[in-house]
């Protein structure tokens, strides 16, 4: 008994000096059963960049998974952002811990799957492009046929959700307003690439220029790769090898054309299209930290679903873009589709 306590107090301790709440720590030993798959996509396969489509899979399940046969469970599909995979994305939110602790608090076992969307310039976008792949294609139709015809799950739209963070909060809101049939819920973490892309600056696009190989992108800064990803995705061409995509050019006539393809892929723009299919939704949810620099779009978002009058929820916490994660996932994403998934009866 003596042992027991002294092993709870140090414990304790340990939380409040790293400033965590003992909420976050609970769990000595985890109970979730962790499995790594890989997924073939026909929907990424033939794309022009190289990019597999054979994805790693990430899939957590519930403890008592393999000693209840016979149960069901709704599943989570959950997005990781640009310039990660899901691998490292696991570390960001404090994987399988964050599940454990959220199930011992009270939420209700489920199925969570973290999909690999990793490209050859860092992120896919979740974009559908002859350059990419088609990567919504991959999320709902490709992962969803998958889990649920090798996972014991509720196969219906009432008990399926999707979440991600960053690039992943982007593409939460891209395929939720897209393709509703198949979500009941959608819960977007500090979204990123909400509003239309700009012209980079000039010293950008001359570096960008001078790139002639895919295998010359490792070495470029975030922000150059990442206009890169975005190109990939969003303003592809099949004509223009290896690089297989369009960038401006300093011609206004031809960069008018094609910022307003990289606009009709921001989903400010795109929201106007798909107001009846929020409204579908039985929950919607997007969180920003106040102090991060993506704030300003995700407010006018969240203005933008109440100017039309479609039921979500806004949460502004104190925090920038990574640091709040594991707690987000725990006490604020996993209680959200506890709550609003259909479960087994």
């Amino acid at each position: 008994m003596r042992c027991t306590f002294k092993y709870f107090m140090f414990i304790a301790a340990l939380c409040l000096f790293l400033g965590l709440p003992l909420g976050l720590s609970t769990a000595a030993t985890a109970q979730v059963i962790t499995e790594r798959i890989t997924v073939h996509s026909p929907s990424i396969a033939g794309n022009l960049e190289g990019n597999s489509p054979d994805r790693k899979v990430i899939v957590y399940l519930p403890a008592d998974y393999h000693s209840h046969p016979d149960k069901r469970y709704p599943v989570l599909y959950a997005l990781h952002g640009y310039s990660i995979n899901n691998e490292i994305w696991t570390k960001e939110i404090n994987t399988p811990q964050s599940i454990d602790n959220a199930y011992a608090a009270g939420v209700k076992g489920m199925i969570i799957v973290l999909p690999d969307s990793q490209t050859v310039h860092n992120g896919s976008m979740y974009s559908n492009s002859v350059t990419t792949g088609n990567w919504e294609g991959f999320i709902t139709k490709d992962l969803i046929t998958y889990i649920d015809a090798n996972y014991r799950t509720l196969a219906t739209r009432e008990s399926r959700g999707l979440a991600g963070h960053s690039m992943g909060g982007y593409g939460t809101l891209r395929i939720g307003m897209k393709y509703p049939e198949y979500f009941a819920a959608i819960y977007s973490l500090s979204p990123c690439c909400l509003s239309a892309r700009q012209t980079p600056p000039e010293d950008v696009l001359n570096r960008l220029k001078a790139v002639t190989t895919p295998a010359q992108s490792p070495s470029l800064s975030f922000w150059e790769r990442a206009t890169m990803a975005s190109a990939a995705a969003w303003s592809p061409n099949p004509s223009k090898a290896p690089l297989y995509f369009d960038l401006p050019t300093g011609n206004p006539e031809a960069d008018h054309a094609l910022l307003a393809r990289w606009a009709a892929n921001a989903p400010l723009a795109m929201i106007d299209q798909y107001v009846p299919n929020l409204k579908t939704y039985k929950a919607i949810a997007i969180d920003m930290g106040d102090k991060d620099g993506l704030k300003t779009d995700s407010d006018a978002y969240h203005q933008a679903l109440t100017t039309y009058g479609i039921t979500h929820t806004y949460d502004i916490y104190d925090g920038n873009h990574v640091n709040r994660l594991p707690d987000r996932l725990q006490n604020h994403v996993l209680p959200f589709f506890g709550k609003h998934l259909k479960f087994a009866d």
